[in-house]
């Protein structure tokens, strides 16, 4: 089963709610992120216990685990994003096929108990990174390969959207 690539630019996130997922970026600082994080993580280790976990929904719908490993992946890259944008000036970010990972990762064959501990880790790491971020930082820039700007502000809640909206995909 081949998954449709999503192609959509979700940077509309950070100027109105989310209506599918119901995510609000007005309510997010980077300050917040951290709990907002770890209380996510428990809640990603159940959807990796279920039985059917790595069963895709239809043929065009990630598994929960394959979003799982999305999730993972997204707090690494996000963790090294931020802190590119805090020591670099006007940081400019490498192209991320999400969709290429997944298939490099072969997210499909993924052990559930590994990616658990894995996202765990991650989320823990990204989470402790933003716990860094002083608000004299929340105006430092970086840009995207597809040309969006982002501060260290818009970023944390661009990246809380995204781990937000995944955890409603797979119902956790």
């Amino acid at each position: 089963m081949v998954i449709i690539p999503d192609e959509k630019d979700w940077t509309w996130v950070l100027s109105k709610p989310c209506p599918e997922c119901g995510f609000d970026a007005s309510t997010v600082t980077p300050a917040t992120v951290p709990g907002s994080v770890l209380s996510m993580l428990p809640r990603w280790r159940a959807v990796l216990r279920r039985e059917d976990a790595a069963v895709r929904p239809n043929d065009h719908t990630w598994s929960p685990l394959e979003y799982a490993c999305h999730v993972r992946d997204v707090f690494g890259l996000f963790g090294q994003r931020l802190n590119l944008m805090l020591t670099e000036d006007d940081a400019k970010f490498d192209n991320w096929d999400q969709d290429q990972a997944a298939i490099d990762g072969d997210y499909a064959s993924a052990d559930p108990a590994q990616v658990s501990n894995e996202l765990i880790s991650e989320g823990e790491q990204t989470a402790e990174s933003f716990a860094r971020v002083v608000q004299d930082e929340w105006p430092r820039t970086g840009t995207r390969s597809n040309g969006s700007v982002f501060t260290v502000l818009t970023f944390s809640q661009y990246f809380l959207h995204d781990v937000v909206h995944h955890l409603h995909d797979v119902d956790g």
